[in-house]
């Protein structure tokens, strides 16, 4: 018998268009795959079942008419918990803005409830969508389904272990720093970080609940267990008119630039010989693959961090933003005396930025953007890793003090995490995360492929062939009892 809940959205949906299964009993086996995993993983962390049910039955009702129905018609899934859901709002993690009361669904959600879908839950995020681990004191931490001992991932961690488990086929999550790429790669799923300004960031939390203005840098984008199931799920998020279906290419025409070597860019040598190993595949099918530094890693982390703690900073506490603008000066010597980037003096210096700092990380970006541009002549997609470690035990200590080990032992800082993910995000360009295998330790690797800006089209052409030719998606192991 074959396990519904372990299917790609495609596949269920094509179930349901043929009446073998009913949206009920899809419902039901997705919310039984929950049940049996959530005292393990503590994925999804608010439902709304009744309602959930309601919808199921009135789609079924609908299906049997014979009515026209939505192309997600009847395909239950859940969302990130920075996402507003009606009768759910987003916590970010914070019982206080949880108790927020009625709210509208997102945007970004409302277009998957208009085609169809049958939204059930929530999955769990860190505070205010802050780490790369899944964890706060509303609904505790998240566990990576490979390895329990481990993070997820983060922000869009709860998303990243519901799919790995089949608990949902389809998630909505978001990417400022990361927090769509990096859980896919820990989890071993896929994500889509889109061009920025593709899909409607209005109902993410953060910024505040009723901010008009699309946030600098963060985009909300499809996670799934497959690349057709990216291409499907962004059609229908996009502001705009839904694209021409287009074929996806084979493996042999890409021309991939594959970016591992960057000298301030730490990364873990079983990945980094995982990924070599990886391009020597894709040559093997007849790609063109060679090696490309697409920027310099010291000036894109210069113009980035300043640029994203500017976005984040008025989420953050007031008393905390004057604490940096007071010890600026401080921050200053601190650096000048041997503080590195990622330090706690960057971090001050980056959060307490004048307009005028953040004007010149501003050209900084732009000059990198046109720099990169070139690079999408001679390459349809940049291959680079996404994290420069596997998922990592969980660690909820001090954040600034944290370090991450790497297989050979060597320690690094843990805001190593933004460095490779850095690129796409500051200069708003596409970037489909896709799975690459597991390391000698059983982990998930995932890659990242980056296309120019607005070439969302070719960065999942890109995955869905490779995902054709080469494979993609595999279940972790059972969970222990």
């Amino acid at each position: 018998m074959v396990d519904l809940a372990s299917l790609d959205a495609t596949a269920q949906l094509q179930a349901l268009e043929a009446r073998r299964i009913t949206a009920v009993d899809l419902l039901e086996a997705s919310l039984a795959r929950w049940r049996a995993t959530h005292a393990a993983i503590n994925a999804v962390v608010a439902t709304d079942l009744d309602r959930a049910r309601e919808r199921a039955r009135a789609i079924d009702q609908l299906r049997e008419k014979g009515e026209r129905l939505g192309p997600l018609a009847g395909l239950p899934m859940t969302i990130k918990d920075t996402l507003d859901v009606e009768g759910l709002p987003a916590s970010s993690g914070l019982a206080a803005i949880h108790r927020a009361g009625t709210v509208d669904d997102a945007v970004a959600v409302g277009h998957a409830r208009l085609k169809g879908a049958v939204i059930w839950g929530k999955t769990n995020v860190p505070v205010m969508a802050g780490d790369w681990q899944s964890y706060n004191d509303l609904y505790g931490a998240t566990n990576n389904p490979w390895d329990l001992t481990r993070t997820c991932g983060g922000s869009s961690g709860g998303s990243a272990a519901a799919l790995a488990a089949g608990v949902t086929a389809l998630e909505i999550g978001s990417d400022i720093g990361g927090s769509l790429r990096v859980p896919a790669a820990f989890c071993g799923v896929y994500s889509h970080k889109p061009t920025w300004g593709l899909v409607s960031q209005r109902g993410h939390i953060p910024p505040a609940r009723g901010t008009v203005a699309e946030r600098d840098i963060n985009v909300v984008g499809p996670m799934a267990r497959s690349a057709r199931d990216l291409r499907l799920f962004l059609s229908i998020l996009e502001d705009g008119p839904l694209p021409a279906k287009t074929t996806p290419p084979a493996v042999s025409a890409l021309r991939i630039g594959v970016w591992l070597d960057e000298p301030s860019f730490p990364l873990d040598p079983e990945i980094r010989a995982m990924i070599v190993a990886f391009g020597r595949q894709l040559q093997g099918q007849g790609a063109k693959v060679e090696a490309a530094r697409p920027v310099d890693g010291v000036a894109l982390l210069d113009a980035y961090r300043i640029l994203l703690m500017s976005a984040v900073a008025p989420d953050m506490p007031a008393a905390t933003r004057r604490s940096a603008s007071a010890l600026r000066g401080v921050a200053r010597v601190v650096r000048g005396v041997g503080g590195g980037v990622g330090d706690a003096a960057d971090q001050m210096l980056q959060i307490s930025a004048t307009h005028l700092e953040w004007l010149e990380a501003n050209e900084q970006r732009a000059r990198i953007g046109e720099q990169v541009k070139g690079v999408f002549d001679t390459f349809d997609v940049i291959l680079a890793p996404i994290t420069p470690v596997a998922a990592f035990p969980h660690d909820h200590s001090d954040f600034n003090r944290r370090t991450i080990v790497q297989s050979d032992g060597r320690k690094i800082l843990y805001s190593a995490m933004l460095n490779w993910i850095a690129l796409a995000s500051a200069c708003g360009l596409p970037a489909t995360a896709i799975p690459i295998g597991v390391t000698a330790a059983g982990l998930p690797v995932g890659v990242q492929l980056i296309g120019p800006r607005g070439g969302d089209s070719r960065t999942l052409a890109a995955a869905q062939a490779i995902e054709a030719e080469i494979g993609g998606f595999r279940a972790p192991p059972p969970l222990k009892p």
